[in-house]
């Protein structure tokens, strides 16, 4: 396959052009992701069969945990199909994949129309999404950091969390306007599937514009350098990195179940634990993600005047110290303004890992298997434990154990604060530079 490169692209030659693009690409990718969980408060009694609340979110749950199952399908697939024919090719594969499984979602009947096939198309859905975000990762990941200006890739690359968040903030202000425009029965019945057409149609837009971007400089490189297709994107030449491949798994564990407990499950605990109405949950949770967003880029930038390690640390040793107080302040919390302040100081502290975990992953690989070294391990980390943090804390709660998948948490970050502690400074040694 002949790779498709700009012949004019040289380095910092439309830097920020090529970010916004390929940054509003994974904005859209991941609004369809979090669609799902933003609205399952909705659809979990359309796709499953009568139950008691806690139980059908349980399910729709699962259903995200299996979702996340793929992921580690997706880096491998998309990663090598980056490595071999380009970071943009992949890029604009992946949000198809995307804007498929939301249609499928958005179209399927519910339970009692169509019976098990309703919750096994919803399954089928995120499989082909959850491939479709393990592939985004990693490509997205490597593309900002290879077209990024050196000595601002830290900047550069933080935008990818500023737009997977953004992609979450989209979803939840769609939700507002929806709960502000419709009925608690029209949201319930067919008001929730507004938001899944909306991904799908926002998914051609993007496929445009990503087939405008510009190839990344270091991949153009590489194709010209005659480097043999079995040596690109290669699972044999990933694994001569094993070093790399366990500092990627341990650089994620703790982030990633933090974050996935300071943004996707802090919403349902609010309403189930805390008890504030689900309305005013959901501007809590915008509030709060919109100053994540705009604290990414600044702890990126200083990244790159401090060095990654100093980032990682603040955030392994509040994480695995403030973690179980602040979420037993919040169970006990009664107010809105109480539980913002809360969650608000929770995403200060995971912004440690997620302003910088893209670039530091990015750092440690070759450009020849730098995708698939950077998705792959990285999604099978995030399968077994950021798909599978709301599930256990649902699944804890309904056991009457809830306050253990507090310090489950802190546990985890404590894990990758070991990590964090003994591994070399990347904007030092930095593949990158090669």
């Amino acid at each position: 396959m002949t790779v498709n490169v700009n012949a004019d692209v040289r380095p910092g030659r439309r830097v920020i052009g090529n970010v916004l693009r390929g940054s509003i690409g994974n904005l859209i990718e991941w609004y369809d992701w979090y669609a799902y969980t933003a609205f399952s408060l909705y659809f979990a009694k359309v796709f499953f069969p009568a139950g008691d609340t806690t139980a059908q979110l349980l399910n729709t749950a699962g259903v995200f945990a299996v979702g996340f199952l793929m992921r580690p399908i997706g880096g491998w697939l998309m990663g090598r199909y980056a490595d071999r024919y380009g970071r943009r090719a992949a890029l604009t594969l992946s949000v198809a994949m995307m804007a498929a499984g939301s249609l499928v979602i958005a179209l399927t009947p519910g339970y009692d129309s169509i019976g098990v096939a309703a919750p096994l198309l919803l399954v089928a859905a995120r499989l082909a999404q959850g491939i479709s975000v393990g592939g985004e990762y990693a490509t997205s990941a490597t593309y900002l950091s290879e077209v990024a200006t050196p000595g601002k890739r830290g900047f550069y690359s933080s935008f990818q969390y500023v737009t997977l968040t953004a992609g979450q903030l989209v979803a939840l202000g769609v939700q507002i306007i929806l709960q502000n425009t419709l009925s608690s029965a029209e949201m319930a019945s067919w008001g929730w599937r507004i938001a899944f057409v909306i991904g799908a149609l926002g998914a051609l837009v993007v496929m445009w514009l990503r087939a405008t971007m510009d190839e990344s400089q270091a991949f153009v490189n590489q194709a010209a350098s005659g480097l043999p297709a079995n040596e690109r994107g290669s699972l044999r030449v990933l694994l001569q990195h094993p070093r790399e491949c366990l500092l990627v798994c341990g650089l994620t564990l703790g982030g990633t179940v933090a974050f996935y407990t300071y943004t996707t499950y802090l919403q349902k605990f609010m309403v189930n634990t805390s008890k504030i109405d689900i309305n005013a949950v959901t501007w809590v949770n915008f509030l709060a993600l919109l100053a994540f967003v705009v604290i990414q880029p600044l702890a990126g930038a200083l990244s790159d005047r401090v060095g990654r390690r100093p980032l990682l640390l603040f955030f392994g040793i509040a994480g695995t110290l403030l973690t179980v107080p602040l979420l037993s302040l919040l169970a006990g919390a009664r107010t809105p303004a109480l539980a913002f302040l809360i969650m608000l100081g929770s995403l200060v502290i995971v912004t440690g890992y997620t302003s910088i975990n893209a670039i530091v992953k990015a750092e440690l690989f070759p450009t020849n298997v730098r995708a698939m070294g950077v998705g792959l391990p990285y999604a099978l980390t995030v399968a077994i434990f950021g798909g599978t943090a709301e599930y256990i804390a649902l699944w804890l709660k309904q056991a009457g154990h809830e306050s253990v998948f507090f310090y489950y948490v802190a546990g985890c970050v404590l894990v990758s604060l070991v990590v964090y502690a003994t591994m070399r400074e990347t904007t030092k040694e930095s593949a990158l530079d090669d």
